[in-house]
């Protein structure tokens, strides 16, 4: 859990910071919140300082609204909203909760980054009644490579997929392809019947791996695992999507 009390009744937040002008995390233009925490171990991760569940800035839900409302006539008039990031939000769930209920108050269209792995417990459909989409990140269909690569199964974040579809909650899915790893035809083709199966998929995106955050690792003195790993290409992302069926 990475809310306290710090002496008084308020949730607290943790942030680890914010883009104000985000352009690929959902539709329009989109004010994006980085949350602090991250509970996988992703080895391809570029923002590895978000990992530490204790770190960060801290933040009331209304002290955040007054900073995102700042912006609100710049992102609403592209279509846009606000995009909760991280590290992983939903580590933050009472604190997301809410930030939600306001957020919605104010008709502000909400998007969740997430992985999806956490139980669908009460709280968490609270939850994902309250946004308007999810950029799910499948970390690759295969559960053996998915466990090596994160740290964990994709159990339960197959199951949130499967949630969302059945409830009609628009989704955007996420798949960040590593040459050698998550390109593999038969998992991929494995990925296209999985998703056939969803009746809410708005968007599939395949994002290509790269390095660039190699120097967050060694800023903390961490050892970067896929140091022999290439940089996906342009033909890896063409060959993935040809596969998947998508443009």
């Amino acid at each position: 859990m990475t809310e306290n009390s710090n002496n008084s009744d308020k949730t607290i937040g943790r942030i680890h910071s914010f883009e104000s002008f985000g352009a690929v995390d959902g539709p329009g233009i989109r004010f994006v919140v980085f949350f602090q925490g991250c509970g996988l171990r992703c080895k391809y991760c570029h923002n590895r300082d978000t990992w530490a569940v204790n770190a960060g800035l801290e933040y009331t839900s209304e002290e955040l609204i007054a900073k995102i409302s700042r912006y609100k006539n710049y992102f609403t008039v592209s279509g846009g909203g606000v995009t909760l990031s991280g590290g992983e939000p939903l580590l933050q769930q009472d604190f997301l909760l809410e930030l939600l209920s306001k957020l919605k108050k104010l008709g502000i269209h909400i998007a969740i980054d997430t992985s999806g792995n956490f139980p669908l417990t009460d709280k968490m459909k609270k939850i994902i009644d309250l946004a308007d989409l999810f950029l799910l990140d499948i970390k690759c269909i295969n559960d053996d490579i998915c466990k090596d690569l994160v740290g964990v199964s994709n159990k339960l974040e197959l199951e949130f997929a499967r949630y969302l579809s059945d409830i009609g909650k628009d989704v955007w899915i996420r798949q960040v392809l590593v040459p050698g790893i998550t390109d593999h035809e038969e998992d991929l083709l494995k990925l296209k019947d999985f998703l056939a199966t969803l009746k809410n998929v708005k968007k599939v995106e395949i994002l290509a791996y790269h390095d660039l955050g190699r120097f967050k690792w060694e800023n903390l003195g961490c050892n970067y695992e896929l140091e022999d790993v290439p940089n996906a290409t342009t033909e890896d992302v063409a060959r993935a999507k040809k596969i998947l069926g998508i443009q």
